[in-house]
């Protein structure tokens, strides 16, 4: 007679095991402990074998006698149930080992050796907090290119388009690290361009260099031959990413060196409402060399003819040009390289924007908005200054 669960549930134990029977070679195993387990007693090639299915109350009769029946359905299709349990085992281990988290660790070690400690903990950061969560457990050899792309749009949705790209650059890197190693084969970031499924940037006027030329521009602004200024009002620029506009028309009034802060306010900012520049030590250095030259006067960049006025819209971009970076860079272009490697660097993008004065504002919580962040603003400037000193070394890698 088939099990009930009354009968089960009053089945005490004794000091031998004990077998109740269910039909068709399951039964409940009572042990002389009270332990109450699933069996099932089946043959394969004329071989007795006994499989363990669960223990009661956790696996009740009902569920025990749905997985007896998919084990039976295994067995009728001449498979060993048991060996397809620990071909499944392994299966699923093996997966678990060859995850893209996984995979993408053992690339990073390997391509690491060669990259400066920056670089190399900045794209295991970029791993961690935007590839990881999106893929990071799937069998690498197992993933399609919609799951790359539903990872590139989640993070270009909150505003981090440079930062997509590079997920899917990164991503393609460790496809081809899987193939190589037998771990995969294919590289489904390959069928994509980031074109086809992110954004385009507007496009503006304004030429800027690569991230990575960086190291070479700051080391030409260094010695720059020009104007002992107008080379001070480019390395302003470069470590305050401010706009044109806003350099060349700073007055000393606007800053405070002791506390390492720049106001910069309301008529004189794009938005209309005040704005805050957190100086780094090195713009604090820059600004104290800056003031033996104009410290007298009421600009920061006085024009050379009259300074009353400040210098020219072009003087940043002229000194560019004698630099060689004619049609390739401008001043404006430190904001975009500024904003792309602070993103890279895994600082909030919040801070960032603000620190832009992207945010647009209202004059009701203009007073409040110009000072948001800034703590960890000020703490973002002296990592972009540092980043910028360290550009000036010899074999500087960029991210």
């Amino acid at each position: 007679m088939p099990l009930t669960e009354i009968q089960i549930r009053k089945a005490k134990p004794t000091d031998k095991p004990l077998k109740l029977s269910d039909g068709k070679g399951l039964y409940l195993l009572l042990t002389p402990t009270g332990s109450k387990l699933w069996r099932w007693k089946y043959r394969v090639d004329g071989k007795e074998k006994l499989m363990t299915l669960g223990a009661y109350p956790d696996m009740p009769l009902a569920q025990a006698r749905m997985r007896h029946e998919d084990e039976r359905r295994v067995l009728l299709a001449g498979i060993d149930p048991m060996a397809q349990r620990k071909a499944d085992r392994h299966a699923r281990q093996l997966a678990a080992d060859n995850s893209f988290a996984t995979v993408a660790g053992l690339w990073w070690a390997s391509w690491k050796a060669a990259r400066s400690d920056n670089h190399v903990e900045s794209v295991m950061r970029r791993l961690k907090s935007d590839v990881f969560p999106a893929i990071g457990t799937r069998p690498i050899a197992e993933i399609e290119a919609p799951e790359l792309v539903r990872m590139a749009k989640a993070i270009e949705a909150r505003g981090a388009l440079d930062i997509a790209k590079r997920a899917l650059q990164t991503t393609g890197q460790v496809f081809r690290y899987a193939i190589a190693h037998g771990l995969a084969t294919r590289n489904p970031a390959a069928d994509i361009k980031p074109s086809d499924v992110l954004a385009s940037r507007k496009k503006e006027n304004y030429a800027r260099l690569d991230a990575k030329e960086l190291p070479e521009l700051m080391r030409k602004i260094e010695g720059y031959q020009g104007t002992p200024t107008t080379r001070l009002a480019i390395k302003l620029m470069a470590l305050t990413f401010v706009r044109t506009s806003e350099l060349i028309g700073a007055r000393w009034a606007e800053f405070d060196l002791a506390a390492a802060r720049w106001d910069i306010p309301a008529p004189r900012m794009k938005m209309k409402t005040p704005h805050v520049v957190p100086l780094s030590t090195q713009a604090v250095e820059v600004l104290r060399t800056l003031q033996l030259l104009t410290g007298g006067r009421e600009l920061l960049f006085p024009g050379e003819r009259d300074h009353a006025k400040p210098m020219s819209n072009n003087t940043i971009l002229m000194a560019l040009a004698r630099m060689g970076y004619k049609h390739r860079m401008t001043g404006h272009g430190f904001r975009g390289i500024a904003s792309t490697l602070l993103h890279e660097l895994g600082f909030d993008h919040a801070h960032i924007e603000i620190q832009l004065a992207h945010q647009e504002r209202n004059a009701v919580s203009a007073s409040y908005n110009h000072a948001t962040y800034l703590t960890q603003r000020a703490v973002m400037m002296q990592n972009w200054g540092d980043y910028l000193t360290n550009c000036t070394k010899p074999n500087h890698e960029q991210i």
